[in-house]
């Protein structure tokens, strides 16, 4: 008996990919009706324009995926730096910069 493919893996691959694919399931572990663990675990696969129209776009914000996301975290760094240094410049009255980063400690 020969049996006929509706399509080939790639086939199947790319409607997969096309359409995407949730995955879910609970594990649970019990010790005499205690909850000892729950593992949740969702699963959803699909191409990067449709995880976008599902709304999912977390690897472009992960500094750790993203190296535009780790710029603009080193961006923020560096506004947050200049700032800092901007207080301990000494001010048009002669304020010290000592001062200025004691008045800053008491800010926090």
């Amino acid at each position: 008996m020969e049996r006929r493919s509706d399509g080939s893996l790639a086939d199947i691959l790319e409607r997969v990919l096309d359409k995407g694919i949730v995955i879910a399931g609970d594990i649970k572990i019990d010790l005499l009706d205690i909850e000892l663990l729950t593992i949740r675990v969702r699963l959803f696969i699909a191409s990067v324009d449709t995880a976008r129209k599902a709304g999912i776009d977390w690897w472009e914000t992960d500094p750790a995926l993203s190296s535009r996301a780790a710029r603009d975290d080193l961006r923020e760094e560096n506004r947050r730096l200049r700032a800092e240094l901007e207080e301990l410049r000494p001010d048009d009255d002669g304020a010290h910069a000592q001062d200025r980063l004691e008045r800053m400690r008491e800010k926090r």
